[in-house]
């Protein structure tokens, strides 16, 4: 017999030949949902504006995602595997969702019902050959938290004979069945994946399908406690040189494949605001320090906790010191899903954020190259100058001072920028998946910890490390910037000469973003003004020539006028 599930909760056994069927039903219906929510968007957002409706479809447009994305959350709350992870994932992706599908995507991290104890006991009982007395002699029944995958139960492990009392455990089990389920989910995500991957402007941006495979081994290894567990120590040794840092102890005698045993650490969630503040800790510091943790991970240790979401990260108050103040140590948890950062994505992220603290435009595009997350063919001066202008406008200020911003300040930074905006010319490589999650919720989390959070402060002590060792220490920075402005004074007088030469040959060309984007437009209206003018024409001459009773050339001109319609809308 094997179990069935309804949402996340087993509900009855059936015969193990049932079980296929059930997951046929649970693969269809996945594509199902998906290829609904395909047709109407393509129906809205592309036929319709076609038809020159396009007024219609962006008044409606907030309401439509709002109810995608609440279909999506119902979906994957009754289904739970592989949709609630990627609902998870989905929320956090402000970068490319818009907010009305994030915002109701977010409350997916909490929406998960618990296994029954006994389904619990079957599964640890099977991978120890014992009962479950003889391997915890304290089990709670209750779950401290239900997960996706698995769920925690707090436990104490059984001591030998003359032992002390053993310290507090946390038990980590997987649902049962979990790895069929996680096989059909990702295979319907996989047809999924090739029907959105025939899109154009999401194709030319990115790989959908390499971006599923990579989180499709993300998965596995995170349904792999073994190797959560060795994820653990190596994550502890990194941080060995800081106390204010915490990783719970594995227990490996209690540890399997589908089983993890780790020391209990009582501590404080990091969104419970009001237990920070009145164990006397200061949130903004807690902000901070989450920042700089992430910082060494990823550019000195290479490897991160890529799951920071707030079930998996806490505060640990310590004893009062001697001056009043409430020391405190960051708590990881969960290192089920982790991400290596390979030479190539280090070495151009410690040029983005060498470029960052010396606020150069061109030096960040040459980073963007290194990261390899700009289409081919973009305008790379034009990024340049829009970097320039948002470091200009935007450095310093912090998370609140940057959503308080004027409108007309960002209306005037959009019109300046605004083919460069419109044509958005990145990519995501498909080794960003796990790093791009991991900042979007990260900063979330920091915002939510300080609304005065300012990520440049937090960088700033990296970016400058990283700046003394390129250029050998400040001196001889400050030198290579002067030699640089030496040379560009030097060069001045034959600039101009070069200009002036241009401007008496007529010759010179002004390049300006805003009267591109006018021309551009012209010529869209004046495609779609001759379209029309050849429609009419074959339409009012197959009228004609029907009503003068040539219907053989009536037909062809009508299909004439069907066919000129049609292209003009899936062009």
């Amino acid at each position: 017999m094997a179990p069935v599930w309804i949402g996340l909760r087993q509900v009855v056994s059936w015969p193990d030949d049932i079980i296929p069927f059930m997951l046929r039903s649970r693969y269809r219906r996945i594509l199902w949902f998906f290829g609904r929510i395909l047709l109407v968007l393509i129906f809205w957002d592309i036929v319709l504006p076609r038809l020159g409706l396009a007024r219609l479809s962006r008044r409606t447009r907030p309401a439509r995602l709002k109810k995608y994305a609440a279909g999506f959350r119902l979906l994957a709350i009754q289904l739970g595997g592989v949709m609630i992870k990627a609902g998870q994932f989905l929320s956090a992706r402000l970068d490319v969702l818009p907010r009305e599908v994030t915002d109701e995507l977010s409350g997916l991290q909490d929406e998960v019902l618990p296994e029954a104890l006994d389904d619990i006991r079957q599964i640890i009982e099977h991978e120890f050959g014992l009962p479950l007395e003889d391997m915890y002699c304290w089990f709670e029944e209750t779950p401290v938290a239900a997960a996706s995958i698995g769920q925690v139960h707090r436990a104490r492990t059984c001591s030998s004979p003359g032992e002390s009392e053993t310290p507090p455990v946390v038990v980590k089990v997987q649902r049962p069945d979990i790895e069929r389920i996680v096989s059909t989910d990702l295979s319907a995500l996989r047809v999924v994946a090739g029907w959105v991957q025939k899109y154009p402007p999401i194709r030319k941006r990115m790989n959908v399908s390499l971006l599923l495979e990579e989180f499709s081994q993300s998965l596995s290894e995170e349904i792999d406690y073994l190797n959560e567990g060795k994820n653990a120590e190596v994550f502890a040794a990194n941080f060995s040189e800081r106390p204010d840092v915490r990783v719970p102890h594995v227990y490996w005698s209690h540890t399997t494949r589908r089983v993890l045993t780790l020391e209990d650490v009582q501590a404080i969630k990091i969104t419970d605001y009001a237990a920070i503040e009145a164990a006397g800790i200061s949130r903004a510091e807690v902000a901070n320090r989450l920042l700089d943790a992430y910082l060494q991970q990823i550019f000195e240790d290479s490897f991160f906790h890529a799951d920071p979401h707030p079930g998996n990260l806490f505060v640990l108050p310590e004893p009062k010191s001697e001056d009043g103040t409430t020391p405190w140590r960051l708590v990881f948890v969960d290192f089920g899903m982790t991400g290596k950062i390979s030479p190539g994505v280090l070495a151009g992220m410690r040029e983005l954020l060498i470029a960052v603290g010396v606020q150069d435009g061109a030096r960040v595009v040459k980073a963007y190259q290194m990261l390899g997350v700009l289409l081919p063919g973009a305008d790379l001066e034009l990024l340049a100058q829009a970097n320039q202008q948002a470091f200009r406008r935007f450095w310093g200020k912090t998370t609140t001072e940057l959503v308080d911003m004027g409108h007309a300040e960002i209306a005037a930074f959009a019109r300046e920028f605004g083919d460069l905006l419109y044509e958005m010319p990145f990519q995501i490589p498909q080794n960003f998946i796990l790093l791009g999650r991991c900042l979007g919720i990260l900063s979330g989390i920091c915002t939510g910890l300080d609304a005065n959070f300012n990520v440049w402060q937090g960088v700033m002590p990296y970016a400058t490390r990283l700046i003394n060792e390129e250029r050998g220490g400040v001196w001889r920075y400050g030198l290579t910037e002067a030699t640089a402005t030496v040379r560009l004074l030097a060069g001045l007088p034959r600039r101009v000469d070069s200009l002036l030469a241009r401007m008496e040959e007529g010759r010179l060309e002004v390049r300006s973003s805003e009267l591109r984007h006018e021309v551009g437009r012209l010529g869209r209206a004046v495609r779609r003004l001759a379209v029309a003018v050849f429609f009419a024409a074959f339409l009012l001459g197959a009228v004609q020539l029907y009503l003068a009773g040539e219907n053989t050339l009536a037909a062809v001109l009508g299909t004439a006028a069907v066919l000129t319609l049609l292209g003009f809308l899936l062009r």
